[in-house]
């Protein structure tokens, strides 16, 4: 686990490559403990949706507005998440929402390439001070569809988004300018990997079709001065209460 804050090289990394993967963030066992509570958690069945790829695969995942109290709460608001994020955002950041993405085997589909911010853009967010965390519950690798990402490719700014299947992806003409210019990273972890990452990287996955599930818990957070200017799908500024570095392993169901 990376102990401490990001140094200055790391900060620059992220600001030149719009990422930076931080190995180890959480334990073996608080990840463990967060794949078992996923799979039996009936409410994570419950509101799982699917988004199908322009092949008509399907991806599922839940999202949440609200941190909550639950175990994944105590992820989305653990110091080693926030902390860094206000490093990158550059102050005081909230949580947007978070999804827990379920990219079962053999039948989960591929994400197209997108930028976070491609659609936030409609959620009354005047500037880009968006990231994302993305955690590896499972495995993540090139086999099952693991992330992959275009290095520096937030510097183009926020490209048009239109529909792609069920998805919103971005304009493929720029994409593909973009992919002669830029270097394509696969961004392979073991659970309790974080990748964070700026709301304009372009990004997308493959589909798995091999016979190991791809789940990742990704948390989303917005700088507290972006506040939406309308309300939207997404929540105004709320003071995002973080929990002690040791919430998740002593957390217990009510």
């Amino acid at each position: 686990m990376s102990a401490g804050p990001l140094t200055p090289d790391e900060l620059a990394q992220y600001q030149r490559d719009g990422f930076i993967l931080v190995r180890k963030l959480f334990h073996d066992d608080e990840m463990s403990r967060l794949l078992e509570f996923a799979q039996q958690d009936p409410a994570l069945s419950a509101s799982a949706y699917g988004r199908k790829d322009a092949t008509g695969m399907e991806t599922k995942l839940a999202l949440w507005n609200e941190p909550g109290e639950n175990l994944y709460g105590m992820f989305a608001r653990s110091p080693r998440v926030v902390d860094r994020m206000e490093q990158l955002l550059g102050g005081e950041v909230y949580h947007w929402h978070m999804k827990m993405m379920l990219k079962e085997p053999r039948v989960g589909g591929a994400w197209e390439w997108h930028q976070d911010y491609g659609y936030w853009y409609h959620n009354g967010c005047l500037f880009p001070l968006l990231a994302s965390c993305l955690i590896a519950v499972t495995p993540s690798n090139r086999e099952n569809g693991c992330l992959q990402v275009l290095r520096g490719s937030q510097q183009l700014g926020r490209i048009d988004h239109g529909k792609t299947g069920d998805q919103t992806g971005a304009d493929m003409e720029r994409v593909n300018a973009a992919l002669e210019r830029m270097e394509l990273s696969y961004v392979e972890c073991q659970p309790g990997d974080a990748l964070f990452f700026d709301g304009n990287l372009l990004h997308r996955s493959d589909q798995n079709l091999s016979d190991h599930p791809r789940w990742s818990l990704i948390c989303c957070y917005n700088a507290a001065r972006n506040s939406p200017y309308k309300v939207t799908r997404h929540p105004a500024y709320t003071k995002l209460e973080k929990v002690s570095d040791a919430a998740i392993k002593t957390w217990t169901a009510e």
